[in-house]
């Protein structure tokens, strides 16, 4: 058990909040306006972690808060301070934990793969009436498109990606993806499947700390700017250089950032399976 005496626990409340309105606050002023970001919005809009939720700062499990009371849903009050009531916690969340825990480590073992060149991206347009993103313009035609699908193929094995293919795109993937599937087929080179880490930190919040929820975040963050640099879409007017991966200089540079990601997203996977561990351990009987 760590006990954290309060100018320490209210000074990493206050970094984490400052840390978190430097993204919070765009997305909300722009939400005020009626405006939209496609890649600084999507991790608000595309995943269920309200910017509120994400600014509340916790320790995690098996940390006192020294002299805090009343610290919010979840807590409990101890002559020492505040702390997480966490077999309450882990009576809901037991089997979630668990399957997360199995997700992560069967990722982790996986060999990355690095052949895929974004072009999920370009499988969710392809042939399609309307695009996801229509206020952005589109750096090719519909027909040049479809010809970057056809002639390089796709080979996706992200559901959560797959299932915003067309119609069209679905039978022209090289697998094809379930939910079931899920922990069979993540590897840990798709940028969703790294993306998705901020996904399973929000979820084990408040038994893992706002850190390492924030740090999820902002690797998610940058993913989605590769992402969409690599997409048909043309974010010029945003600041956004594409990745052309139309062309051989263009896959060599996806790639590239791939690997870049797959390694910073290493240790975080690791810190989440870790805490996936030691609370599952809590709750085995001796």
């Amino acid at each position: 058990m760590e006990v954290l005496e309060p100018e320490v626990w209210r000074a990493r409340t206050e970094a984490h909040r400052r840390r978190v309105e430097a993204w919070t606050a765009p997305h909300l002023a722009r939400r005020a306006r009626g405006e939209t970001h496609p890649i600084e919005d999507f991790l608000f809009t595309y995943y269920g972690h309200r910017p509120a939720r994400l600014r509340q700062w916790h320790p995690g499990t098996g940390v006192v808060l020294k002299g805090a009371r009343d610290f919010g849903s979840g807590y409990l009050d101890t002559p020492e301070g505040a702390m997480l009531d966490t077999a309450a916690l882990m009576d809901r969340r037991g089997p979630a934990v668990e399957w997360t825990a199995r997700l992560l480590a069967a990722t982790a073992a996986r060999p990355a793969y690095f052949g895929c060149f974004g072009l999920h991206e370009w499988a969710m347009v392809y042939k399609a009436a309307e695009v996801r993103h229509g206020a952005w313009p589109l750096r090719l035609s519909g027909d040049e498109i479809a010809e970057v699908v056809e002639q390089r193929g796709v080979r996706c094995g992200h559901f959560d990606a797959f299932r915003f293919f067309t119609p069209q795109a679905r039978p022209l993937n090289a697998l094809q993806p379930t939910r079931q599937q899920q922990q069979e087929l993540e590897q840990p080179g798709c940028l969703h499947a790294n993306m998705d880490l901020y996904k399973w930190a929000y979820k084990l919040s408040p038994l893992v700390s706002s850190e390492l929820v924030a740090d999820c975040f902002l690797l998610a963050r940058d993913i989605r700017a590769v992402d969409m640099r690599a997409s048909p879409y043309d974010l010029s007017s945003l600041g956004y250089r594409a990745i052309r991966i139309e062309t051989p200089e263009g896959r060599a540079e996806y790639a590239a950032e791939q690997r870049g990601f797959a390694e910073r997203a290493r240790p975080q996977r690791q810190r989440l399976l870790d805490a996936c561990e030691r609370l599952l351990a809590g709750t085995r009987s001796p």
